[in-house]
């Protein structure tokens, strides 16, 4: 009796185990869940529109030299400038004209350097809000005093805007200026400026 009810419980205990097992290797493994990672854009670099037309103002300082001019021929620079810009990209380019009055005086020869005018072309690098820029072009000074006259020369030099806003840009520019034979009296004229710039871009 012993033995069966032995034989009995032995039998009702596999049968228990193997559905056990079996239901254990029925169940469906659930893949491991991998939250998503949040990926940041890669920075946009935003750059600035120069095209269009600008008008603004100068202050500035000029010393102009000859042979004949004492050594403190120099003062004040005070205009007016306007132009056109067009962005191509990397590069800018444009046009200006300008004009300048001066308290600039020659005591050695009693020669007052009344005033200046530029026909300017500017070639330019887009550094976004940063405008460098080289310039080069035609000048007209108009002379008073001791001589009364004028006389075209050229100048060339460097300069640099910087956009305050999409319309108000400020800057610097220095320009190193030429007049050969000046007035055909044959003295050559060498004059440096540097102003500072303020415009407004439509």
């Amino acid at each position: 009796m012993k033995k069966t009810l032995f034989t009995t419980m032995t039998a009702a205990l596999a049968l228990t185990s193997s559905s056990v097992l079996a239901g254990g290797l029925n169940e469906a493994i659930q893949p491991a869940t991998i939250a998503p990672v949040a990926v940041a854009p890669a920075p946009v670099a935003v750059g600035s529109d120069w095209s269009g037309l600008y008008v603004g103002g100068s202050l500035g300082y000029g010393q102009v030299e000859a042979d004949s001019f004492a050594d403190d021929t120099e003062g004040a620079l005070y205009g007016i400038h306007g132009g056109y810009l067009y962005d191509m990209g990397a590069l800018v380019l444009g046009g200006e004209l300008e004009y300048e009055l001066t308290d600039i005086s020659d005591s050695a020869t009693g020669i007052d350097f009344d005033s200046i005018a530029r026909a300017k072309v500017r070639a330019g690098y887009d550094a976004g809000a940063l405008l460098p820029y080289a310039t080069a072009g035609f000048a007209q000074a108009y002379t008073s005093g001791a001589l009364d006259a004028d006389d075209t020369g050229y100048f060339a030099g460097l300069g640099v805007d910087y956009q305050v806003t999409p319309n108000l840009r400020v800057g610097a520019e220095v320009l190193r200026h030429q007049f050969d034979d000046f007035n055909g009296g044959g003295t050559d004229i060498e004059a440096t400026t540097a102003s500072l710039r303020v415009g407004y871009s439509f």
